[in-house]
């Protein structure tokens, strides 16, 4: 097993895409609504993935894309964490360690971090507590349902 964190080039947008598109499937069947998810077509996530591809980390394992994350900072300077997703296939392996790591390293100018989490995706949560990050006390309501925020400090 050949795993490879890197920048996303332009002629990875398809992939990720693609990732993007299977990961909201396996992730979010049944915690949203399916008509949401379903929503979210393949099409939809490779224009996305066209649209922003800066700041964005690729899981390539032995040649295959198998994930990706998204950061970047808010206008107070704190590093976000905008996504991360890892085909169900290949989780439990520590390759989303791997690409958090990643992700935690372009962020490292950042004395603070935070993401946001859909409420019930314990997976997830669990994942992230791991890194440190716990709720803060900030949520927001949108279609697919509240999401909560996690934050950690750097010390």
């Amino acid at each position: 097993m050949n795993l490879t964190i890197r920048d996303m080039r332009p002629e990875d947008a398809d992939e990720k895409g693609y990732i993007h598109y299977k990961t909201w499937q396996e992730t979010y069947t049944g915690l949203i609504d399916e008509a949401y998810v379903n929503s979210q077509t393949l099409d939809k996530c490779r224009t996305m993935a066209h649209r922003w591809p800066k700041n964005t980390l690729l899981a390539d394992l032995d040649g295959k894309i198998v994930g990706f994350s998204c950061y970047g900072t808010d206008d107070s300077g704190a590093g976000e964490v905008i996504a991360i997703y890892l085909l169900k296939e290949v989780q439990g392996r520590g390759l989303g360690r791997k690409l958090m790591d990643a992700t935690l390293d372009c962020l490292t100018s950042c004395s603070s971090v935070f993401l946001w989490v859909l409420k019930g995706n314990d997976q997830a949560i669990g994942f992230y507590e791991h890194y440190g990050f716990r709720f803060d006390g900030i949520s927001k309501e949108l279609p697919i349902g509240t999401e909560l925020r996690m934050s950690f400090t750097r010390t």
